[in-house]
């Protein structure tokens, strides 16, 4: 792209002019969905990704510094987003694993995200208990160890598991008792 256009649409851009954010989605759109596609592999995702990207290219275009030319501005943003995405994707997957959740998928969107946000706040309740007592908690309900074999496995007493245990539910339970109607609609979703 020739510096005087590329100075223009810049410039443009920073100033709030609309028909110059319209040329640059125009010229642009298309070829990033592409690009993106590379990353995430599903059209409609792409599409998203590169929309929000123009979304927050509007929002901060009085701040806009550009070190690179606008084109590769905008492809190394695809890049970053589709990225993002990727690991947030993995990040939700672990957190479904770490939980224990086999959630069937939802026949409604709502119910999938709810179910999705209880499975982080579960997830994040028990990575914010003390060490000792989120080991004792996960030897117990991921790897389905007995008291005993954690009492001997950590050397510690049965009483201190026992303890432990009963202390990591409660703190489970007060975080989780205002979501108790939406628990209720998880365990009967998957049940069917």
């Amino acid at each position: 792209m020739p510096n005087d256009l590329q100075h223009r649409l810049i410039e443009g851009l920073r100033s709030g002019d609309r028909k110059i954010f319209e040329e640059i989605f125009r010229m642009y759109y298309s070829p990033l969905c592409r690009y993106c596609l590379r990353y995430v592999s599903d059209t409609q995702i792409a599409e998203e990704i590169v929309q929000d990207l123009f979304f927050r290219l509007w929002e901060k275009r009085e701040k806009l510094i550009l070190h690179l030319s606008l084109q590769s501005y905008l492809y190394k943003s695809v890049k970053n987003y589709s990225i993002n995405y990727i690991n947030q994707l993995k990040i939700q997957e672990k957190h479904r694993q770490y939980v224990g959740f086999n959630a069937k998928e939802s026949q409604e969107p709502i119910d999938q995200l709810e179910e999705i946000d209880l499975e982080l706040l579960i997830n994040n309740t028990i990575l914010k208990l003390p060490e000792k007592r989120r080991e004792v908690f996960e030897l117990s309900r991921h790897e389905g160890l007995k008291y005993s074999e954690i009492a001997e496995k950590l050397n510690i007493s049965i009483k201190t598991v026992e303890a432990q245990m009963s202390k990591s539910l409660e703190q489970l339970r007060l975080v989780l008792k205002e979501y108790l109607p939406l628990i209720l609609m998880v365990l009967i979703n998957n049940m069917r």
